[in-house]
């Protein structure tokens, strides 16, 4: 078969398949080796014709189980997550943000002193076993109120890969849901007992058949299933807003019309407070970019409020105006007790209050600003509370005007 060909090309062809085997040997695939093989012959056929020239070997095609494996600090580099490789007991690599959380002194020292954490050395200070093992919860790692999970996995030549994943947000979201529940649960069940109460006392013949007591006892409970009616409808509105956070409301609104619609609103309510609301609303001040039933509820909350908590015949003024850079502010001031520092930073919080036994005479559920601050997050808006005790409080929103581009204000 390989008549008419010189004995050099022979010894190729000879030589190209024992290369083909050995790619076929390193790769563990057919496939490299077989154009290996068939490159390699039809190379050396060209090269040589029939005669005993010089050969040239063709170069085996690398095939990807036989090409060097990355550098192993670039591997970890690209994990956004601190990772340690631990070799012995040392530290040997450390990514960048492992070097940001423990130090840049990590690298060489003991594992048990890089991560300097009782739960980590308990678990690092045992040998290395191909046992699954679960995360170990480190808490205050970095920060007080930081919480971890430490991974440790075996890898090659006995080294084990440490990796820690940040779990501080879900802890706090797991807290707030804890809290929350809590939280309604309880402005739920006090007026419900209340309820229940008086519909016990009324069953009983003297106090149900005395007309003057069951009139005083059926408006207590109309009082407090109405409070809770307000409490369930605040829910229900938070939830819708929180829903919507993503979606940009784009009409345009009047807010100086919206602000007299809403003052009719509570003219028209005949609350002994709407006569003390004044406006200030400058001209010329252009719409918002905004969601009007929403926009409406924020004012009925901000200008309640104000009622709520000023002094009775004192003025409640609402302001308009545009400022220099643009943006569209409204203010509720009100002349009260006002507010003690201590406490605004928590005022946007669900469920609290400055005074809870005042506020829940005065009918509030504890979310009106809570539902005040997401409406203005949804509306790229910004939300301030200023307040002297002994003065009053003044709340003040800033909005982009209709078309206004970078609307998003940083806090």
């Amino acid at each position: 078969m390989l008549q008419g060909f010189g004995s050099r090309t022979i010894t190729a062809i000879g030589l190209i398949v024992v290369a083909a085997i050995a790619v076929f040997l390193l790769a563990g695939d057919l496939q490299p080796a077989l154009v290996t093989l068939v490159g390699g012959i039809a190379a050396a056929l060209v090269a040589t014709g029939t005669g005993d020239g010089p050969i040239e070997l063709p170069r085996p095609v690398p095939a990807a189980a036989a090409l060097a494996p990355p550098e192993t600090q670039d591997v970890i580099e690209a994990i956004v997550e601190p990772v340690l490789i631990v070799a012995e007991g040392r530290v040997t690599h450390a990514n960048a943000v492992a070097l940001g959380l423990l130090g840049k002194h990590i690298v060489g020292e003991d594992v048990r002193v890089a991560i300097r954490h009782p739960g980590a050395a308990e678990r690092l200070a045992g040998p290395s076993t191909g046992s699954l093992q679960g995360p170990t919860n480190l808490v205050g790692l970095g920060a007080l109120d930081q919480h971890w999970e430490m991974h440790v996995s075996r890898a090659g030549g006995g080294q084990r890969i440490v990796q820690l994943v940040d779990r501080t947000g879900n802890y706090a979201a797991e807290r707030m849901r804890v809290d929350f529940v809590a939280n309604a649960s309880h402005e739920l069940r006090t007026p419900l007992a209340s309820i229940l109460g008086y519909i016990e006392t009324l069953g009983d013949e003297k106090a149900g058949e005395d007309a003057q007591v069951r009139g005083r006892f059926l408006k207590i409970m109309f009082d407090e299933a109405r409070r809770m009616q307000r409490l369930v409808e605040d829910l229900i509105s938070l939830s819708r807003i929180e829903a919507e956070k993503y979606r940009l409301p784009d009409r345009a609104v009047d807010v100086s019309a919206l602000i007299g619609e809403v003052r009719s609103e509570l003219l028209d309510a005949q609350d002994t407070r709407s006569a003390d609301i004044v406006a200030d609303l400058d001209l010329g001040v252009p719409p918002v970019a905004g969601d009007r039933a929403q926009l409406s509820q924020v004012l009925h909350n901000l200008i309640g409020n104000a009622m709520k908590y000023g002094r009775a015949g004192t003025p409640v003024t609402v302001r308009l105006w545009r400022d220099p850079a643009g943006m569209v502010r409204i203010s509720v001031t009100d002349e009260g007790e006002g507010i003690a520092p201590e406490h605004i930073p928590r005022l946007t919080e669900r469920f609290y209050r400055v005074d809870p036994g005042r506020s829940r005479a005065a009918g509030g559920t504890g979310l009106g600003l809570a539902i005040v601050k997401h409406i203005i997050e949804r509306h790229r808006g910004r939300f301030d509370v200023t307040s002297t005790v002994g003065k009053g409080t003044t709340v003040t929103i800033l909005l982009p005007a209709h078309g206004q581009t970078g609307a998003v204000i940083k806090r």
